[in-house]
């Protein structure tokens, strides 16, 4: 995969996952779910870019591919103990849940990288970011909130995105 691809789906994940998040645990009900379908759509999303059209969509893309994802694995559920009494009943055996358990292993821990690097932000930085980048509000709107200048939130968000970055990749060092 190209270099460029990785990069950019990088910026945009980051730029966007946590308020899409927000949005699938009201969608799926509870945060569990919330993070397995969120860590699904990251990969379908990852796998597709090709195909979205214009890169200042990429939230409503990711949360629409959330929805969904949701949508099937609540029918999964319904259907669940049906499944297993049919599979009782003809012996038949169901596939492993677990099989790729490895892949969500490895989503945790980004996961757990990311918050880790948000919890670390000095406190203006990490407010600003949190309501620009995680709950999509306008630079007007972060203002506001704050009660700092239209300026001010544009540099501490730039500012607190640099200090992610950089505390995202000392996690990733001290991982690998």
């Amino acid at each position: 995969m190209p270099a460029e691809k990785e990069i950019t789906f990088e910026r945009l994940m980051r730029t966007h996952k946590d308020a899409v998040y927000r949005q699938l645990v009201r969608v799926c009900g509870n945060q569990d779910d919330a993070e397995d379908v969120l860590a699904e759509s990251l990969l379908k999303a990852y796998r597709a870019l090709g195909q979205l059209e214009d890169k200042e969509r990429f939230q409503a893309w990711l949360a629409q591919i959330g929805r969904r994802t949701c949508g099937r694995l609540r029918k999964k559920q319904a259907l669940e103990p049906f499944v297993d009494w049919t599979a009782a009943e003809t012996g038949m055996a169901l596939a492993d849940p677990n099989a790729n358990h490895a892949q969500a292993v490895l989503e945790s821990e980004l996961k757990d990288c990311v918050l880790r690097a948000m919890d670390e932000l000095p406190e203006h930085y990490r407010d600003v970011y949190s309501l620009r980048d995680v709950d999509g509000l306008s630079a007007e709107e972060a203002a506001k909130r704050l009660g700092i200048t239209v300026a001010n939130v544009k540099s501490r968000l730039h500012r607190a995105r640099q200090m992610l970055r950089e505390r995202i990749d000392c996690f990733a060092e001290g991982v690998a």
